[in-house]
């Protein structure tokens, strides 16, 4: 990709090639980047179903069950840290407690944090972390797809300029 000057001379700017692979991708690229798909206008913790369900102002709504929902738990403690491996790395057996929703708080205006029957409560599951793992089958489908188009990337294209400008 060669960077080439604006009409005005200013700030250079990439050329992409039109059409083809490059129009799925920046199709991909503009809704996964779309502000609406990580912007909750509602959010529901029902304790007693043992979901939360979240509302996006795209009109998408995401729905995990606790037990989904404690597997995703992004802290030090569960996804491990400095090379470590965290507790949920170990596949355990996760226990009623464990999962059983207590307490939900909003983290500013990027996550929330669930507090678990077991005292855990360390975990601050981002909007983009909620979105991106949608547990429904239109998004499931999607991510299957897109690993899929990303394992089927054959050498040459590997050896090509990725659209962030990094080699794949």
């Amino acid at each position: 990709m060669m960077p080439s000057l604006s009409a005005g001379g200013g700030r250079p700017t990439a050329r992409r090639p039109r059409g083809g692979r490059w129009a799925g991708i920046r199709d991909t690229i503009a809704r996964v980047q779309d502000p609406n798909r990580t912007r909750p206008v509602r959010i529901d913790a029902d304790r007693q179903a043992g979901t939360v369900s979240l509302e996006w102002a795209d009109d998408h709504t995401s729905t995990y069950d606790t037990v989904t929902l404690r597997w995703l738990c992004p802290c030090a403690y569960c996804r491990g840290e400095a090379g470590q491996p965290g507790w949920l790395d170990s596949n355990p057996n996760l226990t009623a407690d464990q999962t059983r929703l207590v307490d939900m708080a909003l983290v500013g205006s990027y996550a929330i944090q669930p507090t678990w029957g077991d005292g855990h409560a360390t975990g601050f599951y981002t909007f983009h972390l909620l979105r991106a793992q949608c547990p429904c089958p239109v998004c499931t489908d999607e991510r299957a797809r897109r690993h899929e188009d990303h394992a089927d990337t054959g050498a040459d294209e590997r050896s090509t300029p990725h659209w962030h400008g990094g080699q794949r």
